[in-house]
């Protein structure tokens, strides 16, 4: 092994070391092997768990709050994989399987902003809750995907630039705006199944 391979390597495990130690103690749960790649942002990490073996690519941002009358709750389960500038926001629910994979720049809310009064911005408008996120395990969601306030079932794939605003049922391929699905897989004839998109 070379020196530089060696010191990335104890720099990396470092790195864990530390962000473990320094963070244990303030998410509501943080699962053994859990890391966040600098630099990052952290919003409401006492209604956050993560579990164990996740791992997030540097540029992410995880929010969770809701404010006095909401109690917000982000779970993401064990050996995810977020790519870079990765942003999830929950105000009451979001919740994400074992073994998810994400490219990079996708964004999971549950959440929305109003803008229905026209006599003011829309950025002092207030921040709606939709509908609680779930992403079911396995899936795979693409670059630049939106997912807001629907439902993921499990081993989906969310293609590149999709916008998810309605639910994907389990083994399903989504792509477009607003995403629909393309292809299902049929547990009993044990094929993929290519869905008709009607233009």
């Amino acid at each position: 092994m070379s020196m530089s391979r060696f010191v990335a390597r104890l720099f990396s495990k470092t790195s864990r070391v530390w962000f473990s130690f320094k963070y244990s103690s303030i998410f509501r749960m943080l699962g053994q092997g859990a890391f966040l790649n600098r630099p990052f942002r952290i919003d409401g990490a006492d209604r956050i768990e993560l579990g164990s073996r996740t791992v997030f690519q540097s540029g992410s941002w995880l929010y969770c709050s809701g404010g006095d009358d909401l109690s917000p709750s982000l779970r993401i389960g064990e050996g995810c994989v977020f790519g870079y500038n990765n942003h999830i926001a929950a105000v009451r629910e979001v919740q994400i399987g074992d073994q998810v994979l994400t490219a990079n720049n996708v964004y999971i809310s549950d959440n929305v902003h109003s803008y229905e009064d026209v006599s003011r911005p829309i950025m002092h408008q207030p921040v709606l809750f939709k509908r609680a996120v779930v992403i079911g395990d396995g899936c795979w969601i693409g670059e630049n995907a939106c997912i807001i306030g629907a439902r993921v079932g499990n081993n989906c794939v969310v293609g590149a630039n999709a916008v998810v605003t309605s639910d994907i049922p389990n083994y399903s391929v989504a792509v477009g705006v607003p995403a629909v699905v393309i292809k299902q897989y049929d547990p009993q004839l044990q094929v993929w199944v290519s869905k008709s998109r009607s233009l």
